[in-house]
């Protein structure tokens, strides 16, 4: 559809920002990995110092492998993160680790943007896959099955756009939560806020990315579909 739809253009300046945000989480990420934090403690030891001072005792904290993976599962309550941020004491590390742990403040605190988020994860991962599918083999037919077929994959991606714009406010108030966890701790220095505040509104640019691509990609498929009529 690259070349024959001219709707795809809507899409390219949310994909240029998407590429831009990438790049300064990592940059970011790369900067502050490298500037030791003053608490000297790594990812680990912050995620489960923050978690006894908050009377979170049932959550576990785990090593996974690869980079910027870091998460955290409500449904196994385990904090998983990337050997760097596990390992590592730099800024990046403990405001990395902080961000994931006030993923489990808020669910700890049933947190309503975190529950929505969590109970409609499996269709969001259904939808962004197979409303694609089925919108487009819909496109190819002229009969009323066509049309349907365009309707539910419309459907089925709604649900990826509401995963991705829910993910915005739990994004947010987890690195809201995270920043204020290192602040009244001591955990980081006053000369370190600004840079756990950058590595985390860095991270935060990613999901504004996402939410404005998928709510274009959106539209852009409603134009299409009215466009057959």
């Amino acid at each position: 559809m690259f070349f024959y739809d001219p709707t795809f253009v809507m899409v390219l300046p949310a994909f240029a920002f998407a590429l831009w945000a990438q790049w300064k989480v990592k940059s970011t990420y790369r900067r502050f990995s490298q500037v030791r934090a003053t608490a000297g403690i790594s990812g680990r030891d912050m995620a489960r110092s923050i978690m006894v001072r908050n009377g979170v005792t049932d959550v576990a904290v785990e090593e996974i492998p690869g980079t910027l993976g870091d998460h955290y599962d409500p449904r196994a309550k385990t904090v998983r993160l990337s050997a760097a941020i596990y390992e590592g004491d730099s800024i990046s590390s403990i405001a990395v680790a902080a961000h994931e742990v006030g993923h489990v403040l808020q669910h700890a605190q049933g947190y309503a943007p975190l529950a929505l988020r969590t109970a409609i994860a499996p269709a969001a991962g259904l939808g962004s896959s197979a409303g694609y599918i089925l919108f487009f083999i819909g496109f190819i037919f002229h009969r009323s099955a066509g049309t349907f077929l365009m309707d539910l994959g419309i459907w089925f991606f709604l649900a990826a756009v509401l995963f991705q714009l829910v993910t915005l406010p739990v994004e947010f108030d987890a690195s809201k939560r995270a920043l204020a966890q290192l602040t009244a701790s001591g955990s980081v220095a006053p000369e370190e806020v600004s840079g756990a505040k950058k590595v985390l509104d860095a991270a935060a640019l990613t999901y504004v990315a996402a939410a404005a691509t998928a709510a274009l990609e959106l539209l852009r498929l409603l134009l299409l579909r009215n466009s057959r009529r």
